[in-house]
């Protein structure tokens, strides 16, 4: 698809339409690079873990860290030698 290069301000930009964006996910902000003298935009994948420690703190610290879930174990399990 052949684009337009636009002034934008004291910039220049090129608009990409909105169902090329959707397709590759892009919303918000992109990481955008060169790499061998090809522009690159790329969505941000962030680590799906983010933030996981911090709310494991909070709910320590609220008191609800509570196992959801009881033990379970089956029957004859304390027979195992391991």
């Amino acid at each position: 698809m052949e684009v337009a290069i636009r002034k934008m301000g004291n910039s220049q930009g090129v608009l990409i339409p909105k169902p090329i964006l959707a397709q590759v996910g892009l919303e918000g902000t992109a990481d955008l690079q060169v790499r061998d003298g090809v522009i690159e935009i790329r969505a941000i994948r962030r680590n799906p873990r983010e933030g996981w420690a911090d709310d494991a703190r909070r709910l320590a610290v609220q008191g609800a860290d509570a196992l959801v879930w009881p033990e379970v174990a089956n029957e004859g399990d304390d027979e195992w030698v391991w």
